[in-house]
């Protein structure tokens, strides 16, 4: 039997590889671009940096040093040149695919850096495995300008997993509307109708103003905004205002708002200010064919019917009055159960004064007809 070669021996002492399976390696040198490992193969194994991440901007030298331990996946015994081609990325990527399967199964919340901003959605990466979540998926409102994630840190969780197809997406969504779910049951179970809030203007529409209480939007209806007349709500907020607000009322998951603090309500001394027979100034607010309605101060109207206008006959009140016109006029009648008053300037006007009597002629005067006199001068 013949003596085997130093040569056979030590090709017989190495171990034999395959495509697909997972071998150690030490790094043996560096490049930018590459690594080259020895894997106890006759031939050393070359790692490019295209097979170490997705990341193109990666200096490989930066990452990985001479006689760092590495386990990585065969990708060829045998590239034709003799040199057998590895990948961490895709070892990495098998791993993850395992991760992402379990997180997918327990629904598991998963947190990664946006990656990329696409058209339709956002790119992240966990474990090497690429997840993408589409627009509709990152928020529960729509929400056109995505740029913003960009380098940032989000949560997720997996709702489509299908490895065959490589198709991995992502659900941002699901999670921010259950989380706000959860804080309007917190604030819901913590207020009460006629609890004093404090809140943020979150939307302005022509009929009110939307407010984030810190986990569900109350209404302040335009109504109820102030106890005098609101022209329109934009003139009063902007969103982001902070505002105080008390709880009018709770109907199911709706909260309905006022600003209308009886503190501060014009009737509570209208009594005593608008009794009848006083006299009393406001503007002319508005008009109507039947009369004007005067503001005595915000959040109390006088009706002055077109009767109580002038003395003379008033067709409308616009032939008399003008919007915004100061007038003065006296109260004739005062409800305060119906929050109503009714105002009159006829009644201002005085009455014609009574003819005096002449003087009786004294007994001793002379009567004189000067006609006569004058014309017997003549």
């Amino acid at each position: 039997m013949s003596e085997l070669t130093f040569e056979q021996m030590l090709e017989e002492s190495l171990k034999t590889i395959h495509a697909g399976e997972v071998v150690e390696g030490t790094v043996i040198d560096v490049k930018p671009e590459e690594v080259i490992l020895n894997i106890g193969y006759k031939s050393d194994g070359i790692l490019t940096r295209h097979e170490y991440t997705n990341d193109p901007s990666v200096d490989m030298t930066a990452v990985v040093k001479p006689g760092d331990k590495m386990e990585v996946k065969v990708l060829k015994v045998n590239d034709g040149d003799g040199q057998v081609i590895l990948s961490y990325k895709r070892l990495a990527a098998d791993r993850g695919n395992k991760r992402i399967e379990e997180a997918y199964n327990s629904h598991e919340v998963l947190k990664a850096k946006v990656t990329q901003v696409l058209d339709g959605g956002l790119s992240v990466v966990v474990e090497e495995v690429r997840i993408f979540i589409p627009a509709s998926l990152v928020s529960d409102t729509y929400e056109k300008d995505l740029t913003k994630y960009a380098g940032q840190e989000i949560e997720f969780v997996i709702s489509e997993y299908n490895p065959r197809r490589r198709r991995y997406i992502g659900d941002r969504k699901q999670l921010i509307v259950a989380r706000k779910a959860e804080m309007q049951r917190e604030l819901l179970e913590r207020i009460h109708e006629g609890d004093v809030v404090e809140g943020v203007v979150k939307n302005v529409t022509d009929f009110g103003a939307f407010i984030d209480l810190g986990g569900a939007d109350g209404l302040l209806h335009i109504s109820e905004m102030s106890w005098g007349r609101v022209e329109h709500p934009r003139k009063v907020f902007k969103v982001g205002d902070q505002v105080k607000v008390q709880i009018k009322e709770i109907n199911g998951n709706k909260i309905a708002l006022s600003m209308k603090f009886e503190d501060s309500n014009p009737w509570k001394n209208a009594a005593e200010k608008y009794a009848v027979g006083n006299v009393v100034s406001g503007r002319v607010a508005r008009m109507t064919d039947f009369g004007a309605f005067i503001e005595l101060e915000p959040g109390i109207d006088a009706l002055l019917h077109v009767s109580q206008i002038a003395k003379e006959h008033v067709d409308k009140p616009s032939d008399v009055l003008k919007t915004n016109e100061e007038i003065t006029a006296k109260v004739v009648d005062f409800n305060e159960a119906d929050k109503k008053i009714s105002l009159s300037i006829k009644a201002m006007l005085a009455e014609p004064k009574e003819v005096k009597e002449e003087p009786a002629a004294d007994e001793d005067a002379v009567s004189v007809d000067i006609d006569a006199v004058i014309a017997e001068q003549e």
